[in-house]
């Protein structure tokens, strides 16, 4: 296999929209069921290595373009099943139109790959984040197409990975969880998720923000909630978690806050020094700019949110596909609803959407979000591949609009086939954790004391945003 840099192909393009058009559907499906999305990355790797590698003149860039137009759709599925099905669980009658999702989804997918390709150079190639499913995507590829002992390394690996999770998952012969210390009166259950995964992306992103996620458990479960209960503060468990986890959230929030606070202060900075020319790409700016007056305008005409909704919320997709991209980097994880739900709670205090036009923001703020993480792993490996980020950046682009329209038509005919969300049939999980956050959350106290902690902390280049997702998810998927 050659070492170039075509990797943009007609092959290409055709294989991966047909893998495409199975990873979305399955994933939507995936989402609405268990409310949990894998990264499709590494799958979708595997799948098209194996449709390029034997073809004649295909280079491994290519098969990294391919792969990056497959996974695509995946994360644009999750976004959406993620957020509008709590639409139909808040008010079953609720009609919106199937061209109005369509717009929703394609905006979002639109916003989330100009935002990342904005991210890219800082994430990527300055602060080189670990991002490690796009390290594993990339590890995948190398030793997929040689021979030698670090091939038969991996692929073992990954046999065992499956072996296992096939044990667990399907026979049941190992647990998912283990809970070493059941909880008491004042500290929570401790537990430890049995997860391959797990263990390969504390393996990837190192010592220091693998401490830090853990740091966030600790601090939250086992001495913010215990001296709470003892002292009073909180008055039981469960008002004990809702603090601990708007803290997370507020830690979270404050460091998009910082990365907004820090771009004022650099654009300063370089307007004093007379090198905002330098710093400034124009053409690209008016590009832009150009990109985000008609998103505002097509939301405004087209869908219930209204002109002045639709500039905040493009605000909003833009500090949070920051903070996706950034958080999938350092940790493999990225909570795209939680955006959603921080971003429409955020314009409400400003105005007063309708409940379709909520729905409507946080479906648009998930999908943008959900696809900056699937971007960003595959610039990842795209960059350690020396692969053409924009061809990258097109076939995601390609991807994501085609993703959007077939995620869009999948969830109206699930809708169509089992009546309704939040059944056992399709209990669409985190849609109803949106359904109800939506309402406002839990406790504002500790949001704002998490953004201004979060803010703080961010300007001493802590991983706070890290620190932050341990305070808020669960124990187990951070032991």
């Amino acid at each position: 296999m050659k070492n170039t840099n075509s990797s943009l192909t007609l092959r290409g393009l055709i294989i991966g929209i047909i893998g495409l058009i199975i990873i979305t559907s399955s994933s939507l499906y995936v989402a609405l069921k268990m409310g949990a999305l894998p990264w499709p990355t590494v799958f979708v790797t595997v799948l098209s290595m194996v449709a390029l590698k034997k073809a004649k003149g295909s280079t491994i860039q290519e098969v990294n373009t391919t792969h990056t137009l497959m996974s695509a759709g995946a994360m644009v599925a999750g976004g959406l099943a993620f957020t509008l099905p709590g639409l139909w669980i808040l008010s079953p009658e609720q009609n919106i139109p199937v061209l109005q999702v369509v717009i929703l989804a394609i905006t979002g997918a639109l916003l989330g790959t100009l935002f990342t390709s904005i991210f890219r150079l800082n994430f990527i190639e300055k602060e080189k984040l670990p991002y490690p499913i796009g390290l594993s995507s990339y590890t995948t590829l190398k030793v997929g197409m040689e021979e030698g002992k670090g091939g038969k390394t991996l692929f073992t690996s990954l046999g065992a990975s499956a072996l296992f999770t096939f044990l667990r998952d399907k026979l049941m012969w190992i647990p998912s969880v283990v809970t070493p210390f059941k909880g008491s009166a004042l500290f929570p259950a401790f537990s430890i998720w049995v997860s391959p995964m797990a263990f390969g992306i504390g393996a990837i992103i190192g010592p220091v923000l693998a401490l830090v996620w853990f740091l966030g458990t600790i601090l939250g479960y086992y001495l913010l909630t215990p001296i709470g209960l003892s002292t009073g503060l909180f008055t039981s468990m469960q008002d004990a978690d809702s603090f601990r986890q708007n803290l997370g959230i507020g830690l979270m929030v404050g460091t998009g806050i910082g990365v907004f606070l820090k771009a004022i202060i650099d654009l300063a900075k370089a307007q004093k020094k007379g090198t905002e020319k330098k710093a400034i790409n124009k053409p690209l700016l008016i590009k832009i700019l150009v990109v985000l007056v008609f998103a505002t305008v097509l939301l405004a005409l087209t869908t219930e949110i209204t002109a002045f909704e639709a500039i905040l919320l493009i605000v909003g997709v833009f500090l949070a596909t920051y903070l996706s991209g950034m958080l999938t980097g350092q940790t493999g994880v990225n909570p795209m609803e939680i955006f959603a739900i921080l971003v429409v709670l955020g314009i409400s205090l400003i105005l007063k959407p309708t409940l379709v036009a909520a729905f409507s923001i946080t479906t648009v703020v998930a999908i943008a979000c959900g696809l900056s993480g699937d971007v960003m792993n595959d610039l990842k490996s795209g960059y350690l591949l020396k692969n053409d980020p924009k061809s990258q950046l097109v076939a995601e682009g390609i991807g994501g609009i085609i993703g959007a329209v077939i995620a869009v038509f999948v969830l109206f005919a699930l809708k169509k086939s089992f009546g309704a969300f939040g059944t056992a049939a399709l209990p669409a999980p985190q849609a109803n954790a949106v359904a109800t956050m939506i309402g406002g959350l839990g406790n504002n106290t500790a949001l704002m004391i998490g953004i201004v902690i979060g803010v703080i902390l961010f300007f001493t280049k802590l991983p706070t945003a890290t620190l932050g997702l341990g305070f808020y998810l669960p124990n187990y998927i951070s032991s």
